[in-house]
């Protein structure tokens, strides 16, 4: 893994956390969410509607936010560009029994970190997969007429419930950013300092070459 990570040494006392492709792709993701949250209330609370905005306009923002939303993540997976990007995914689908065992005892027990903590790869395993099934399911709710009965209330269900679950996932990830400090400044300026990838992210910085980039 070293091999791989030898472009992500910034200066010598600051690492790369994440580079311009991924925290496109994390904003841009950030604001299409955003936009879902705030058109999936009236569309929910029918009550609300024509407060701000006619229903078919919140509908139409709500729908093409939803279709557009896995093209940032998908565009930089792409190319040479995305390559900081797969790496990160696969530390993400990388466990070890440590980390397992961290999870299970909810943060109690003993663990050197990798880049990703597991709490944080667990976030971005189900956001990754929400997307997918919201996108599936709210197509069926827009172009339903292929579909039955119990299927178009089966995607109702799910799509429902999954938008209130993420909507707390988001609100806990936001809380969660406030309160680390590091972990958000490296989303607006890429890099964390080495003393704390050295103290948080023992396994990602023992990687890393430690000397300036040329």
């Amino acid at each position: 893994m070293a091999t791989l990570d030898r472009t992500s040494s910034a200066t010598a006392d600051h690492l790369l956390r994440f580079d311009r492709v991924q925290r496109t792709a994390h904003w841009l993701n950030a604001l299409l969410f955003g936009a879902l949250i705030v058109t999936a209330i009236p569309l929910y609370f029918g009550s609300l509607f024509g407060l701000v905005l006619p229903r078919h306009t919140v509908e139409q923002i709500h729908l093409y936010c939803g279709l557009v939303l896995p093209i940032p993540v998908v565009v930089s997976l792409l190319g040479q560009w995305g390559a900081q990007m797969r790496r990160d995914i696969r530390r993400v689908s990388f466990w070890t029994r440590d980390e397992v065992h961290w999870l299970r005892r909810l943060g109690r027990s003993p663990l050197r970190a990798d880049k990703f903590n597991p709490g944080q790869k667990m976030n971005t395993i189900f956001v990754g997969a929400s997307i997918v099934v919201m996108l599936g399911t709210g197509a069926i709710l827009k172009w339903f007429q292929p579909f039955s009965i119990s299927i178009r209330e089966g995607a109702t269900f799910v799509h429902d419930s999954l938008s209130f679950l993420l909507a707390l996932v988001i609100v806990g990830h936001i809380i969660m950013a406030l309160t680390h400090r590091d972990e958000l400044r490296s989303m607006f300026l890429g890099t964390v300092s080495a003393q704390w990838a050295a103290r948080v992210a023992p396994r990602w910085f023992a990687e890393q070459p430690h000397d300036p980039a040329p």
